[in-house]
């Protein structure tokens, strides 16, 4: 009986080896950075913008002091231009209150980033840790709707995955698309026909134009 059993060992073990190959890995905790989908309903829409601050990830509150989510770059693309006048990227929600020790938002045509550094000491970002999607908000996208934009017509705001990420306050540990520790969830703004039209169309800009000159010329004969 015991050489029996000897002789199914191989085929336990080889059976073990199958077993443990076929089950699916466990899914790596992410921390995750997202914008937010709206209706837009009149000229000028407010878009709010989360980081979800995960447990088991490199960043965190529920990390030793020194690998906490201190500092981020958040990129957003959006598109089509033309339906856009201006954005402004700003915080907002947990970090509205802090003092950042570094602020830029530097903006092109079509993109917009928002970058801050909090010194952890002094302005911890106070994240709930593993809160509901999406979870808490830390910046804003102001956008002023471009004459032109008309009903049904959607806006997306997309993350750039190459630009997008977290890091601690010292920038020696990020999260990103790239290292698998980050996600990303696009957003988007749909144009109702309330904000289409709030609009003023391109006619109403040059009224309000021509109105100045002459406004302006009067007073230059007074």
């Amino acid at each position: 009986m015991i050489r029996s059993f000897s002789r199914m060992i191989p085929v336990l073990l080889l059976t073990c080896v199958l077993l443990v190959s076929a089950a699916p890995a466990a899914a790596q905790a992410l921390d995750v950075v997202t914008v937010g989908t709206v209706t837009a309903t009149s000229s000028t829409v407010v878009v709010p913008v989360y980081i979800r601050d995960v447990s088991a990830t490199p960043l965190g509150i529920d990390q030793p002091a020194g690998s906490r989510i201190q500092a981020y770059s958040i990129k957003v693309d959006y598109a089509p231009t033309s339906d856009v006048q201006s954005v402004v990227f700003q915080r907002a929600g947990i970090t509205a209150a802090l003092t950042p020790s570094f602020e830029l938002s530097p903006s092109v045509p079509g993109s917009v980033t928002l970058v801050n550094t909090f010194a952890e000491n002094t302005n911890l970002i106070p994240f709930t840790l593993d809160a509901a999607a999406p979870g808490n908000q830390i910046g804003e996208l102001v956008v002023t709707l471009a004459p032109g934009a008309t009903a049904g017509d959607v806006i997306t705001l997309t993350l750039d995955a190459a630009l997008t990420q977290l890091s601690n306050q010292g920038g020696t540990t990020s999260e990103t698309v790239a290292l698998n520790t980050l996600a990303l969830v696009n957003g988007s703004i749909t144009v109702s026909a309330e904000a289409a039209a709030a609009v003023p169309t391109l006619t109403e800009w040059g009224l309000l134009l021509l109105a100045l000159g002459v406004v302006f010329i009067a007073i230059r004969h007074l």
